[in-house]
This record gives C-alpha cells, sequence and structure tokens, in this order.
C-alpha cells in the first residue's frame, strides 16, 4: 500500500471487532512515529498505548458521552506532550505541531495494517491522568482508539454517526482551505 493509498483508505469507523494487539504491532506503530520528523529531531511526543482489558476498561470512564462505541476498541492510545519537550522559538510552540504529525504517521501505519485508528477529542483530560497516572504538566492531546473495523454497525451509534459508517463524509473543497501565493478571505484557489 502506498501512502496515497493509506490516505484514501483511512477512515475514522466506529464500528469494530477484536483484534489482537502484539508487543511486534505496538512497536511497529511506535517506530512510524520515531522515524517522522520534528523541531531540531526533538521528538516530543509520548504515547501509553492502553490494551490490557482491565486498563481498557478504567479508560472508558474517561470517554465523553457520545464515545461508547469505543469500549469495543482493543488498543486506545493516549498522545502526550508538553511544550519543554521541543522548540520554542520566540512565541511559537512545536510540540503540538510535532507530536500531531508522528500521531498521523501512527494512523496511516495502522491503517496500512488494517486498522482503524480513530483520533478523538470526546474525553477527559484529567481523568486519563489519573487513570494512566500521568504526571500533571503533561498535556494529554488526543486518545486514538484503535480496532479492526467491523462491517456490523455498532448500536450504540447515533444516526450521524451511523450515516458517517456507511459513507465518508464530506470533506471541505481544497478552494476553501488552499490559497495561492497570499491569503484572501474571498479566495477563488486552485
Amino acid at each position: 500500500m502506498t501512502v496515497k493509498e493509506a490516505i484514501d483508505k483511512r477512515r475514522a469507523y466506529r464500528s469494530f471487532i477484536p483484534v489482537e494487539i502484539t508487543d511486534e504491532l505496538i512497536k511497529d506503530l511506535a517506530q512510524s512515529a520515531q522515524l517522522f520528523c520534528s523541531c531540531f529531531n526533538n521528538q516530543p511526543w509520548r504515547y501509553v498505548f492502553v490494551y490490557e482489558p482491565e486498563m481498557l476498561k478504567k479508560m472508558h470512564t474517561a470517554l465523553s458521552q457520545g464515545n461508547e462505541w469505543a469500549q469495543a476498541a482493543s488498543m486506545i492510545i493516549a498522545v502526550l506532550s508538553k511544550p519543554e519537550f521541543d522548540c520554542v522559538i520566540k512565541d511559537r510552540k512545536y510540540y503540538l505541531f510535532d507530536t500531531g504529525m508522528a500521531t498521523a504517521a501512527i494512523i496511516l501505519r495502522a491503517t496500512e495494517l488494517g486498522l482503524v485508528a480513530h483520533p478523538i477529542a470526546g474525553f477527559s483530560p484529567r481523568k486519563t491522568k489519573e487513570i494512566l497516572e500521568i504526571p500533571n504538566d503533561m498535556e494529554v492531546i488526543t486518545l486514538v482508539i484503535v480496532g479492526k473495523h467491523s462491517e456490523e454497525i455498532n448500536p450504540v451509534l447515533s444516526d450521524k454517526q451511523r450515516t458517517a459508517e456507511k459513507k465518508r463524509p464530506e470533506r471541505i473543497s481544497i478552494e476553501k482551505f488552499v490559497y495561492l501565493n497570499r491569503y484572501k478571505e474571498n479566495n477563488t484557489g486552485v
């Protein structure tokens, strides 16, 4: 699978069947992040791979309402960092950008391996820190829900989520986010 194919195939599915999580899989995903670019090669990302059933059950209590579907996942990856781990150049803090890029590498590698890696914002960072014993000075940026896609739609999904399972949600047009040579409010785009 090419990078382009992985990008095209990647979807934020919410219906899962169990998949075995192995040390080899975790190492494979982690190496995708490890090799990614970062400011001055600081590699500010930190990941907690949660896959033991008891710990997954605890993590379910950190999920927001509407993310009950994530309880069917085989693994949850907590994505962490803090500004001090990366470049701070004047008022520009790179840790979120660099960690986001490395996490995208994990997501694309998971897709290549036939998995779904779905990042979510619907969780309690405070509760996640408490459960995973993450220091207070660390920022929980996102949780990535990992599993194997199921063709059978998860019954806990809302109508909107069910629709998104069947058909990729519409993407905004390239003309709305690509500007040529300068930013213009009323962009005519590419």
